[in-house]
């Protein structure tokens, strides 16, 4: 069975990345592509660090219950593209709020990183949090429901993403466990910058 990264990622079509540039702005495509993967990998790492203590697991699925069974990922194209608002209001499609309770005030550093690792300008990569932050969100809310998963599975999940990502020995992820990792918030290191978006877009790309 794949991995919750690899599922992630594999929603990732042509046409999915061609939607997510238009909605930017017209990115290009191999930042947005970057970029994406990035989101997607920090967002599942800060969720495994939330949830590794009883309350932050026990209030992650809570919000799991509530707000994310999954059934985003049925019309991602609709979402992306701003058609499905119902939700919203809900907290379904909230990716601005689901970005505060995920990364706090680490969030502007994680805009930072990710802005220079891809290339993509930061407006443009906050912009890609918060659109891609509920499909996280659902296909997490997904493997809870279909696996049936109480508290402990669910930190259990995550926690086992987070130790494959940490040994994956690629340079983008190592960089991405480093900064969250770090006590303090604040600007990244030059190291990022000199990563260039060639580490992201060689260990994500699938085709």
């Amino acid at each position: 069975m794949a991995n919750l990264l690899d599922q992630l990622q594999g929603h990732l079509s042509d046409d999915l990345i061609n939607q997510l540039s238009q909605q930017l702005g017209g990115a290009g495509r191999e930042q947005t592509v970057t970029a994406a993967n990035g989101v997607i990998s920090t967002l599942v790492s800060q969720l495994a660090r939330n949830a590794s203590s009883p309350e932050g697991a026990s209030n992650l699925a809570n919000a799991l219950d509530r707000d994310h069974d999954g059934s985003v990922l049925d019309n991602l194209m609709d979402v992306i593209g701003g058609g499905a608002t119902r939700q919203a209001q809900t907290g379904t499609l909230n990716g601005a709020g689901i970005i505060k309770h995920i990364l706090g005030d680490r969030q502007g550093g994680v805009i930072d990183m990710i802005s220079q690792m891809s290339g993509l300008d930061q407006g443009k990569t906050g912009n890609l949090l918060t659109m891609l932050a509920p499909v996280v969100m659902g296909m997490i809310g997904k493997q809870k429901r279909e696996q049936g998963l109480d508290v402990g599975g669910l930190s259990d999940l995550l926690n086992g993403e987070a130790t494959q990502q940490r040994q994956s020995n690629n340079p983008a992820m190592s960089m991405i466990t480093q900064f969250l990792d770090a006590d303090k918030d604040g600007s990244i290191t030059d190291d990022v910058a000199n990563m260039g978006m060639r580490f992201l877009g060689n260990l994500f790309k699938k085709r």
